[in-house]
């Protein structure tokens, strides 16, 4: 396999990570890679591109298992919407494929936004830069050269 962006990045900033590629599912979310990884959907952690009212993109980083609650987070973060990003322009921001998203080694710097209870967790697996592969980390390294904003964004519900 070759390196991706994400690798890259966080082989520059001396992250200790683990490679777990799995069979991609088109849609399939996190259910399915944690399911072929054989790990709790809690600690699959999804990056979604969203932007704001002025179409300002950002990265959400949330549970597998959890929806994000976009009225709160525009609360939060002092914006007066937030909205799914169209996957084009999450393409054009990123430099990634929808379903291969990383926060790591985007094509841009774009603030992120991290669901407070994941850097409590002791190990997450979270896209590595192509569809069907995912690294192991400590939510630690991800804080330390990411500074993300915490928020408390997640919905009610389980994601959909």
């Amino acid at each position: 396999m070759s390196a991706t962006p994400a690798i890259h990045f966080l082989r520059r900033h001396q992250v200790s990570f683990t490679e777990h590629p799995y069979r991609y599912e088109e849609r399939g979310g996190t259910a399915v890679s944690s399911r072929e990884l054989g790990v709790d959907e809690h600690l699959v952690i999804k990056t979604l591109v969203m932007e704001d009212e002025r179409k300002q993109p950002l990265i959400v980083l949330m549970h597998g298992d959890r929806d994000v609650s976009t009225k709160n987070l525009a609360r939060q973060v002092g914006r007066k919407t937030v909205t799914p990003c169209d996957p084009e322009m999450a393409q054009k921001h990123t430099g990634y494929l929808v379903g291969g998203t990383s926060p790591f080694g985007t094509r841009k710097p774009l603030p992120v936004y991290l669901e407070r209870t994941i850097a409590d967790l002791d190990r997450i697996y979270i896209n590595g830069g192509r569809r069907g592969f995912l690294i192991a980390m400590a939510p630690a390294d991800l804080v330390r050269v990411l500074s993300p904003t915490l928020v408390d964004a997640a919905g009610r519900g389980l994601a959909p």
